[in-house]
């Protein structure tokens, strides 16, 4: 993308004009050394489904936020919102396994009207086990649609 952020620069929408810019400016030894630690966490976490069929982990650090919120508290720091959502997708999705995102709604606490969202993951090219776990959270509650 760098040579048509460079000429159509407003073409982009701004968050993801912001990512492509910084990302275009990473030197060349650090993706290569990013890609290697990438592979290893990939080995081990393929370790894991010879014990399990499907992973469940946590996708976002609090529960849904308002629309428009611009910062969230993460262990005593005020952080932005959109980017800190993303902090415990990243490293999966950086991997490359399948995951299907669902909302849960735990029912405790101040924000118990909010869904937490979490990630289940699978092995590579088992994209149905994740769909089918989510179907199972449907089905059993848990993993529902509810009205805004």
């Amino acid at each position: 993308h760098r040579r048509r952020l460079i000429t159509n620069y407003d073409d982009y929408e701004p968050y993801s004009r912001d990512r492509l810019v910084a990302g275009s400016l990473v030197p060349a030894a650090w993706a290569q050394q990013a890609q290697r630690i990438r592979h290893r966490v990939y080995r081990e976490a393929l370790s894991l489904f010879e014990r399990y069929d499907v992973l469940i982990a946590p996708a976002t650090p609090v529960p849904a936020t308002p629309i428009g919120t611009t910062s969230l508290t993460l262990a005593g720091q005020t952080l932005p919102a959109r980017a800190s959502m993303g902090l415990l997708t990243q490293p999966i999705s950086c991997i490359g396994l399948p995951v299907c995102a669902a909302p849960v709604w735990p029912g405790i606490g101040a924000d118990a009207h909010l869904p937490l969202g979490v990630q289940l993951i699978a092995a590579p090219w088992r994209e149905a086990d994740c769909l089918l776990a989510a179907q199972r959270l449907e089905q059993a509650g848990v993993a529902v649609v509810r009205p805004v």
